[in-house]
């Protein structure tokens, strides 16, 4: 059915208001490798229009492509026909309970927009992004986000308590009393929780809260290698428990791009560097303090203690624009992965090996988050800038991931499958595995219409 066609039959069921006058930005994706075609933008504001347009969809075979704040970074948002459903307009906060440490909030509330609810009543939703102001709570629970705080509170699907969920039929799911304990068989919401908008449309979801940090530490470390980074882990962790709430890696080289591109010195000279952060929601004893002398107890004496919020800004600002000052590279390969922490060493210097065997000229980016074992892992060919380079993904993905899989990782740590992966989803899950899912899928969404060419190829 066209777009037009599809909207003449809408209109009759959900307000003009729904349908999106302007959709282009809707359209392409954030790395501008995807584009949704042929397809009818529709922005609803209730649940029960998200129902009602569900209800249409499935019964006429209609595909439906879920969108939150369109920040994926695998093609998991755009629409190959059908509808592209927006959740913008469902961004109230419904609920905040502080007996509970929960808040309750709409699919299409930003991440931003959360933490600063939970900010106003002296809580902390501790999920960090660098897309915080742009990305959804829809989105990042169908993603399972994970960010730079998984070391404390875990991922997404840790801070889930409770959802809403209309199901491809219009059917509602609604489980959201902040339950901290529910052992009534099996827990439907993790099904959605990493679903990638599969098998259901999320509308809302109970979230956990948590006291709010009165002191912070962060200090910058120079190690001469990825092993020396995992001792000094290892370490910290011994130390200071769940007070470890990030331990970033970035190579020298992805420091040097940030640095250019962040206009903020280097904080040390070194081939590798930590960004380590405490925090205790008690005042005592001083986190500061124990970190430098631990820091220099070990023998880890390249190191710069942030000594004001400013400083510490700046220390993570060279970390968050790494991302961002990669683009003057060119374009990337970019690899989201995940490894055993101890083999994380072995992997960077194999695969380092094998793609300059391959490619004697690529440049590989590496930064990301040491204390989950999770990496972004990219890939640059000097000579080719611009989308061209495309032309070698499946090369370099080939070598990459075969590395991955040889040091016991996973080929999607935060990103997800969407649709740039799915050819690789079976050499990371059994094939009794994939059938179970596919199963799960045909169960909740008979007739394949949520999300169709996502996860699965």
């Amino acid at each position: 059915m066209s777009p037009e066609a599809l909207k003449k039959h809408l209109q009759t069921l959900v307000p003009e208001h729904t349908f999106v006058a302007d959709p282009e930005p809707l359209f392409t994706d954030q790395r501008r490798r995807y584009r949704s075609r042929n397809a009818l933008a529709l922005m609803p504001d209730s649940v029960e229009n998200v129902q009602k347009i569900m209800r249409f969809c499935h019964e006429h075979r209609i595909p439906v492509t879920p969108q939150g704040g369109n920040t994926g970074l695998v093609g998991g948002s755009v629409a190959q026909g059908g509808v592209l459903l927006n959740l913008s307009r469902l961004n109230r906060v419904r609920r905040i309970s502080l007996p509970d440490n929960a808040i309750t909030v709409e699919a299409g509330c930003t991440l931003a927009q959360v933490q600063a609810a939970a900010q106003q009543i002296g809580r902390l939703f501790p999920l960090d992004l660098a897309s915080a102001g742009s990305c959804q709570i829809g989105g990042n629970i169908a993603c399972n986000a994970g960010g730079l705080n998984v070391l404390r509170y875990g991922t997404m699907r840790d801070l889930v308590l409770g959802l809403e969920v209309v199901l491809a039929d219009g059917t509602l799911l609604s489980h959201l009393e902040p339950l901290h304990k529910n052992t009534t068989g099996y827990d439907i919401k993790h099904l959605f929780i990493g679903s990638e908008g599969t098998l259901g449309i999320i509308t809302a979801a109970a979230l956990k809260l948590f006291a709010r940090p009165r002191q912070t530490a962060t200090a910058w470390v120079g190690v001469r290698d990825i092993a020396q980074a995992l001792d000094l882990l290892t370490s910290v962790r011994d130390a200071f428990a769940g007070r470890l709430l990030s331990c970033e890696l970035l190579s020298r080289f992805a420091l040097d791009l940030s640095a250019r591109h962040s206009k903020i010195p280097q904080p040390l000279d070194a081939e590798w560097h930590l960004l380590l952060e405490l925090d205790d929601s008690l005042p005592e004893p001083p986190l500061e303090t124990a970190l430098g002398e631990h820091l220099y107890a070990h023998g880890f004496a390249d190191a710069v203690l942030a000594q004001s919020e400013a400083q510490r800004r700046d220390l993570w600002t060279l970390r968050e624009n790494v991302s961002a000052a990669q683009r003057s590279l060119g374009v990337s390969i970019k690899h989201d992965i995940a490894l055993p922490i101890e083999r994380l060493a072995d992997f960077v210097q194999n695969c380092g090996r094998r793609l300059a065997e391959a490619l004697p000229a690529v440049q590989i980016v590496v930064f990301g988050h040491l204390g989950d074992g999770s990496l972004h892992y990219n890939t640059f060919l000097p000579d080719t800038l611009d989308n061209r380079a495309y032309q070698r993904e499946d090369e370099i993905n080939r070598l990459v991931y075969q590395q991955v899989l040889a040091h016991g990782g996973s080929i999607a740590a935060e990103h997800g499958i969407g649709r740039l992966k799915t050819a690789h989803l079976p050499s990371v899950r059994a094939p009794a595995e994939i059938a179970l899912m596919r199963a799960i899928k045909a169960q909740l969404d008979p007739h394949g219409i949520l999300n169709a060419g996502v996860l699965f190829a």
